[in-house]
């Protein structure tokens, strides 16, 4: 029985993905003074009597690296739209032209820099201890299979497995922080 013992990794390497889709998405929706389509995903449309994402009432478009244009469907949205923009709190004033909404990103100040590094870290530790609880949930199921009689040189094996997997994914963390962290500070 011992022997038949099978520690599912591919969970774990799945659950550990998550941690780091999770964070990418958080990275993402950090305003860095550049133009992303991705920065207005959080904000919600009162189209139609419901809560609405914005590129479901237009088109959302950077055709520059400090604007991004809204080209709104339906001439009635566009009252709504720029409203629901105003009032996310990104800190952007739309502009007015037609059906298009033209969002100029500004520059940010040395100090706002330095705030969005710290919670660009701060997502980052939030991924770490993610990844840390998936690896104690592997070294629980070891511990348990090795007291089911598992022999010890087979739970060293996977113990060996199920950190060499964790060691990966924290470096791919610190890769993504650093990457993103550098991109808040470039001016």
């Amino acid at each position: 029985m011992a022997d038949e013992f099978l520690l599912d990794t591919d969970d774990l390497q799945r659950r550990m993905d998550g941690a780091m889709t999770n964070l990418r998405t958080e990275f993402a929706s950090l305003r860095t003074g550049r133009a992303s389509a991705s920065m207005l995903e959080p904000v919600m449309v009162d189209a139609y009597g419901q809560p609405t994402p914005i590129n479901q009432v237009g088109t959302v478009n950077v055709p520059e690296p400090r604007m991004v244009t809204i080209n709104v469907w339906d001439k009635s949205m566009v009252g709504k739209v720029e409203k629901a923009i105003r009032e996310s709190g990104l800190g952007i004033n739309p502009q007015m032209n037609g059906t298009i909404i033209m969002l100029p990103i500004p520059e940010l100040n040395e100090e706002r820099r330095r705030e969005l590094t710290k919670v660009a870290g701060q997502y980052a530790e939030n991924a770490r201890v993610s990844i840390r609880n998936v690896r104690r949930d592997g070294m629980d199921q070891i511990k348990k299979a090795k007291n089911d009689g598992m022999s010890e040189d087979d739970q060293k094996l996977w113990e060996t497995e199920v950190q060499d997997m964790t060691n990966a994914y924290i470096k791919k963390i610190d890769e993504a922080l650093e990457a993103k962290q550098s991109e808040i500070m470039q001016v």
